[in-house]
């Protein structure tokens, strides 16, 4: 066990006495579920549909029926409430505002911040005053090494490149970090937007956008200067690799000097957009997509300064709009928001202030969360529940008839590598150095942003830092990263965890996903890391083999499904959190199995306890979404839609046939032979 998890579990000692062994010796009567009385809802089934035929609408259907999204939405689900904890980070600044007016501690910071974003009648009054100087700073470039600073200034302040540069664990070596290189410039959530005629509404909105917002930003000849931005994007796109192709772990990892890059690809600046970027002593990097990179570099050298400067100017006005006067605002939100997602009106603004808010000071505002919203005692059942799923994945692993036994014997050792932190990170952001003017939001921004920059290029040339989440407590997710599990403490609620709820609807929700980032260590990008976290082919040439071609069959069933007429998952895309599901689910079955010991489960309201499990699946899924939001998902996310999350993943479970009597001519049966099973 490493020194972080102790001292996690020792806070959770100190408070809550001995931990549990495991998750069901801490069950007990505590309350009322929040949903039903075991801790599913049992309203929301559509029990006229065969589980068989659509398990997702048979768990879900009745509440998809009734459920209605609000305007200022793009969807409404289970989750998303969950994910809406933003009532009780407003509450949380009220009462740090009525405490300890003016503070300038890190909590009154964030109230300063929160309630600059709040005074819309001061950003109105300033209309793109604001944006004159981010203009001007770039409207003076007279060559193209003077734009490729620009650039390099852009991480650390508004702005765009078309190169991508991300401070991340060093693939040799994950104690330390590495500077990962890769394409960019685009404005548009993938490639696809402007290759794929299917778009062409949205290519041209798009257009439309960047003329608009040039205009207003008082750029001459907007509506031209709109048509070459969106040209010159477009040449990147093609020149770029497929979501699917930047997923290769292998591919993706190629080492390179800054002088190998200089003497590669003369056409552009590498020293002097890393100089602007504060790395001007870092002497090696890691190409991420390499053979795009010089093509990039060729259209970055071949389009004239004044197209350059005119994508730059449109990319800081469409990062700074949501800061500025309604127009731009209000600019932003209808291509972005409503064209592209379907949302028919803005969220309200207090909304939008909380999500910008976990963005810019996301500790500070986790500090005061786990004051007042995290329980210890959830927090040690939650750590119990990971013991019992981590057990059951051993004992998967163990039972493997496909795999040699040295590779087994590497993946339980990743297995047992993989360190867990649940609540909240062992240290918070130091915020002293962030300077904040109350009333003037446009600074914050900046200072947030140089802040934020400068903070990830100084902790880069240290030891991974454990305590730097990607997501805060505040925010209800969990992932895995460089052999960390981490559990936020906002996931830890209904639907995903109840301490009242019923303990298989426990294990189908948070075991699950348990489950699925455990899984994460073994898909198909995580499985080339050995227990280490380092990049190392430690597979046997027939159990990559195997792998393979069981990855390659589940890809193909998501590939087959269109959740709209016409539109199809990309499964190699989703591959990964797919196979994560799939194990995920498996795994929390036999771990509320293990957890069960000798006793039988019990039946409630007629459901066994492997019935169960496979709702609160589903229940955790629930979902409605519109369609153009619901578009932009399948094009450019690693997540599949909510009803492949569920019927893709029970129709490969052996055991859910058995649970709910599925049989041959049903409408998601799978013959034995055509089911997958990773993991």
């Amino acid at each position: 066990m490493k020194v972080f998890h102790r001292v996690v579990l020792a806070g959770l000692i100190a408070t809550s006495g001995a931990l549990p062994t495991n998750a069901a010796q801490v069950e007990g009567s505590l309350a009322t579920p929040k949903y039903g009385t075991w801790g599913f809802d049992l309203s929301g089934m559509d029990r006229s549909i065969r589980p068989g035929d659509d398990f997702y609408h048979y768990a879900n259907g009745n509440w998809i029926r009734r459920a209605v999204i609000p305007s200022d939405q793009t969807a409404i689900g289970l989750f998303r409430d969950l994910a809406a904890g933003d009532e009780a980070v407003r509450a949380l600044l009220d009462n740090e505002r009525a405490a300890r007016p003016g503070s300038y501690t890190s909590a009154g910071k964030a109230v300063a911040f929160y309630d600059a974003f709040m005074d819309e009648g001061k950003i109105d009054k300033r209309g793109s005053a604001p944006l004159v100087a981010e203009l001007d700073r770039m409207r003076h470039d007279r060559t193209y090494s003077d734009m490729a600073a620009t650039m390099g200034e852009s991480f650390g302040r508004l702005g765009a490149s078309v190169f991508s540069i991300d401070i991340a664990s060093d693939t040799s070596d994950p104690s330390r970090y590495a500077i990962y290189i890769g394409q960019g410039g685009l404005g548009l959530p993938d490639r696809d937007y402007y290759i794929d005629a299917r778009f062409a509404s949205q290519l041209a909105a798009y257009r439309l956008y960047a003329s608009t917002l040039l205009r207003l930003a008082g750029w001459p000849n907007a509506a031209a200067q709109a048509d070459k931005v969106v040209a010159f994007e477009s040449q990147i796109a093609r020149a770029s690799w497929s979501h699917a192709q930047s997923r290769d772990a292998i591919k993706t990892n190629n080492p390179a000097s800054v002088d190998e890059l200089v003497a590669d690809m003369p056409q552009f600046d590498w020293k002097r957009f890393l100089s602007s970027a504060q790395l001007a002593d870092v002497s090696h990097v890691v190409l991420t997509t390499n053979t795009s990179i010089p093509q990039i570099a060729s259209i970055f050298s071949s389009t004239s300064l004044e197209t350059l400067k005119a994508w730059q100017a449109f990319r800081i006005a469409d990062a700074a709009a949501p800061y500025l006067s309604k127009p731009f605002d209000d600019g932003r939100f209808n291509f972005r928001k409503h064209v592209l997602g379907g949302q028919p009106t803005p969220a309200r603004r207090w909304r939008r202030g909380i999500g910008l808010l976990n963005e810019a000071m996301g500790s500070a505002v986790g500090e005061l969360y786990v004051v007042q919203y995290w329980p210890p005692t959830a927090a040690a059942r939650a750590l119990a529940l990971v013991e019992d799923v981590r057990a059951a994945l051993r004992s998967r692993i163990n039972r493997l008839t496909w795999m040699a036994p040295a590779t087994k014997a590497e993946a339980l050792r990743k297995l047992a590598n993989q360190e867990i932190q649940v609540g909240r990170p062992a240290k918070w952001v130091d915020y002293s150095k962030l300077s904040i003017k109350p009333g003037d939001l446009f600074a914050d921004i900046e200072a947030d942003q140089a802040f934020q920059w400068k903070r990830q290029v100084e902790q880069s040339h240290g030891p991974w830092n454990k305590s730097d989440w990607r997501f805060w407590p505040q925010y209800s997710t969990s992932y895995s990263e460089n052999n960390q599990l981490i559990i936020t403490a906002a996931m830890l609620q209904a639907p995903f965890f109840d301490p009242a709820a019923d303990p298989a609807i426990n294990f189908g929700g948070i075991g699950a996903v348990i489950g699925h980032e455990l899984t994460h260590q073994f898909d198909d990008q995580g499985r080339h890391e050995d227990s280490n976290g380092r990049l190392r082919d430690w597979w046997t040439a027939e159990d990559s083999a195997h792998f393979q071609v069981q990855a390659s069959r589940l890809s193909a069933q998501y590939s087959a499904m269109k959740p709209l007429p016409g539109l199809h998952i990309k499964g190699a895309v989703t591959l990964g959190e797919n196979i994560a599901d799939l194990g995920g689910l498996s795994i929390a079955l036999a771990a509320y199995r293990l957890s069960l010991g000798t006793a039988a489960s019990p039946v409630l309201d007629g459901f066994t306890g492997d019935q169960r499990i496979f709702l609160g699946w589903a229940q955790g899924w629930r979902e409605k979404r519109r369609a153009d939001s619901l578009r932009q998902q399948v094009t450019s996310d690693v997540h599949s839609p909510a009803i492949a999350r569920v019927n893709g993943v029970v129709r490969n479970i052996g055991d859910w046939y058995a649970a709910y009597g599925v049989t041959p001519g049903q409408g998601l049966y799978l013959s034995p032979a055509a089911r997958v099973s990773v993991w």
